[in-house]
């Protein structure tokens, strides 16, 4: 295991300065300590500035001798580098040993999106006439209308809905906090639902502020939003295994396919890398191969 001083001190920088939630700090602990577990199992003493790359080559090959995929591969390596880049800011060490580690070719898995017409289907499945009928109408057009992750909505507030601006505030990964606009469908819901039905319901302490709520007048829970959705397909004969994510993977798609601006769309979506919003790109090779079939001499 590496010296206390060195983890204490990274972790400190894991969250105060990248401000990553407890869980992110304890994978991030959890992946450099396998590296230490392989130097154990090679019964290899090793100073930490003695580290070098071929070290970390015959780590990488025995994690996937192991069996690991190319993502959790991916994700320790990612982990590696950020802890020699601290090493180095710090100046403990003079050489990052990560510089020339390379990462693991990733297949990456097309998200599963809905048509705009699967979308009105869910929606339609809702009866407003039930007690949560509101309610599940606004939380669909939300998901749908902001991108939000299922977290994201659970925790939004009514504070941090400015309908005037028509904008959201959203708290994501990281206690990141971000604006995005809500559109006039997913605020009349929103609006329909506060001023019709929750103020009906006895709010239990400490969720006066929140918007969505149980009958019972607390926060909902992650499953509840999970099950809504799959009482949904279902009723609506969606065959497509679906969750609160793929409503995210929607909203990013239809604005995409629509001319949308791939940074805004990274903006709206919380994503620290364009590379991850990239992923929803695919999306629109309908329309690129109407474009080869159209214009490539050779097709």
């Amino acid at each position: 295991m590496i010296n206390n001083p060195y983890l204490k001190s990274y972790r400190a920088y894991l969250r105060l300065e990248r401000s990553l939630a407890d869980n992110s700090i304890d994978a991030y602990l959890s992946d450099i300590d396998k590296l230490w577990q392989f130097f154990d199992l090679k019964n290899q003493q090793t100073n930490i500035k003695d580290i070098n790359i071929n070290d970390l080559k015959l780590f990488i090959s025995w994690i996937n001798e192991l069996g690991m995929q190319a993502a959790s591969q991916a994700r320790i390596i990612s982990g590696l580098k950020s802890f020699f880049e601290f090493l180095v800011l710090e100046q403990l060490i003079d050489i990052n040993p990560t510089d020339l580690l390379e990462m693991p070719r990733l297949s990456r898995k097309l998200p599963d999106t809905l048509n705009i017409h699967e979308i009105n289907d869910l929606i339609g499945a809702i009866d407003a006439s039930k007690r949560n009928g509101m309610r599940d109408k606004a939380i669909l057009e939300t998901l749908y209308g902001c991108g939000l992750r299922v977290t994201e909505l659970i925790t939004l507030r009514i504070s941090n809905v400015h309908a005037e601006n028509e904008f959201i505030k959203v708290t994501g990964k990281g206690d990141k906090e971000r604006l995005i606009p809500i559109g006039n469908t997913a605020l009349k819901f929103i609006q329909i639902y506060l001023n019709e039905v929750r103020v009906h319901i006895p709010v239990k302490s400490g969720y006066e502020d929140y918007i969505f709520l149980n009958p019972g007048g607390t926060g909902l829970s992650r499953i509840s939003v999970f099950k809504l959705i799959k009482t949904l397909a279902l009723k609506a004969g969606i065959k497509k295994s679906i969750s609160p994510h793929t409503f995210r993977h929607s909203f990013a798609t239809h604005l995409i396919e629509g001319g949308a601006d791939l940074r805004a769309v990274q903006e709206m979506l919380g994503h620290s890398s364009i590379i991850t919003t990239e992923i929803y790109t695919h999306t629109d090779r309908d329309y690129l191969r109407s474009v080869v079939t159209q214009y490539h001499p050779r097709s």
